[in-house]
Order: C-alpha cells, then sequence, then structure tokens
C-alpha cells in the first residue's frame, strides 16, 4: 500500500465525508428507525420483565438495535453512489488519476466512520433507559459491528454499479433482502421461541451469528461460542465485500 493510494483513499474519504460535516441532522434522520424502536418499542419490551433465559431485556435488545441501525445504513450506502452515476459526477473522477480501489476504500471508510459514530450515539442514549454495557465488552461489539458495516457498505456499492444506470435493481434487492435478514436475525424478539423451520432458517442467516455475538460482547461474555462465530461471520461479509466491490469499481463501470 504505498503513500499515492493512501492519498488517493484520503481525497476520496474527505469528499464523501464533507456532506455529512455539513449537515449532521442527516446522521439523525438515517437512524430514524433504529431510534423509533429504541424509545417507543424497547420500553415495551423492557416492561415484560426479563426475557426467558436471555438476561435483562435493554441487556438483550440494544445490541439488536444496533445491527439494525447497520443493515439499514451502511446496506443503502450505495446510494450514494447511484446518485453519482446517474448524475455523472463518478464520471468526472474517473478522468482523474485517482485509484479506483481507493475510491471503494475511500467511501468505505466513510461508512466506517458515520458506523461507529451512530453505534456511539445509540448506546449512549439507551443506557438512561437500563442499558448497561460492559466497557471493553462494548468497545469489542462496536468492532466486530464496524466490520461488518464495511462489509454491507462495499457490497452495496458493488449493487449500486450493477444497478447503474437505472437504480431499480439496487432498490429491489436492497428492500427484498435487508427486511429477511432483519427479522431472520432475531433483533427484536428471540428466534429461539419460534417454530422449527424459523430457527432453521435463521441458523443459514449470517446476521443472525453476529446479533448473537454482539448481545455476548456487550454483556461481556467473551468466551461465549457466539462471539467467535460473529466474528468470524462479520470478517466473511467484511472480505466478501471489499473482493466484490473492487472489483466492481474496476471493472464495472
Amino acid at each position: 500500500m504505498n503513500a499515492q493510494f493512501l492519498r488517493d483513499t484520503g481525497t476520496v474519504f474527505s469528499r464523501e465525508f464533507a456532506p455529512v460535516v455539513r449537515e449532521p441532522l442527516g446522521l439523525l434522520f438515517t437512524m430514524g428507525q433504529p431510534l423509533l424502536f429504541l424509545f417507543l418499542f424497547g420500553p415495551l419490551l423492557a416492561g415484560t420483565g426479563s426475557l426467558e433465559g436471555q438476561g435483562s431485556p435493554w441487556q438483550w435488545f440494544v445490541p439488536g438495535i444496533l445491527i439494525m441501525m447497520c443493515l439499514s445504513g451502511p446496506m443503502m450506502a450505495g446510494y450514494s453512489l447511484l446518485i453519482d452515476l446517474i448524475g455523472g459526477s463518478m464520471e468526472r473522477m474517473l478522468v482523474t488519476p485517482l485509484n479506483r480501489t481507493a475510491m471503494l476504500i475511500g467511501r468505505t471508510m466513510k461508512e466506517f466512520a458515520i458506523l461507529l459514530a451512530q453505534g456511539t450515539l445509540i448506546v449512549v442514549l439507551a443506557m438512561p433507559l437500563g442499558f448497561r454495557p460492559h466497557l471493553t465488552g462494548m468497545l469489542a461489539g462496536l468492532a466486530v459491528l464496524t466490520v461488518f458495516g464495511i462489509g454491507l457498505g462495499a457490497l452495496s456499492f458493488a449493487l449500486a454499479i450493477a444497478s447503474s444506470p437505472g437504480g431499480d435493481l439496487f432498490y429491489g434487492v436492497t428492500q427484498l433482502v435487508m427486511f429477511p435478514l432483519m427479522l431472520l436475525s432475531g433483533v427484536l424478539l428471540p428466534v429461539d421461541s419460534g417454530p422449527g423451520w424459523l430457527r432453521a432458517v435463521a441458523a443459514l442467516n449470517p446476521v443472525y451469528y453476529v446479533v448473537e455475538a454482539e448481545r455476548a460482547l456487550f454483556s461481556g461474555r467473551f468466551t461465549d461460542v457466539s462471539v467467535l462465530y460473529g466474528t468470524l461471520c462479520a470478517c466473511a461479509v467484511a472480505a466478501v465485500g471489499l473482493v466484490v466491490g473492487t472489483r466492481s469499481m474496476r471493472r464495472g463501470i
């Protein structure tokens, strides 16, 4: 990784992150759904007492909200690239000497920064409600969440490139995939309480393992086997996303 590549990555990151700095309220807008679930659904769940075998409702629920935020944020990150492709601004960037891989990495690092800031904000807002995270576990959980989000963001960029110029494929796939992934991951209610066929389908969902790892880490259960499975799934999604996204950026535009 040479100095020129790092400079190109920094240039793309600065370009993509500048609108976020100018309009910070946009961060809260993208967090609308997770915040609604946190403040409206969370108290209802907490009012039922401890979930059977799951501990405190808040300890169980907040990590799920973080994954929901990850699905609704980085998974839709390709929208900005799609707008650039449709509007023609991406074509102007392609005639510059910027490295195409750096274009993807720079955009992905922007999603990394946003996801980390949003995840921290969710944790801070949940603490007055009764959420008590393990400090070291929280840091580890945010790290796993960020790795997972980077993978989803890179896959979203690849999908945006494949959907250009119309964009219909991007909207269709994201809506078709996002909600089943979320519902089958147990972010709102325990999957273990569902019927056998639902548990079998959830076992094929990598998001389910990341959710379980987040819950274990935020509770300080580092030796729980779910931490290993969830971390492996997050790293696998990140690796696949970066490989596919890089190839798409090099060949597909």
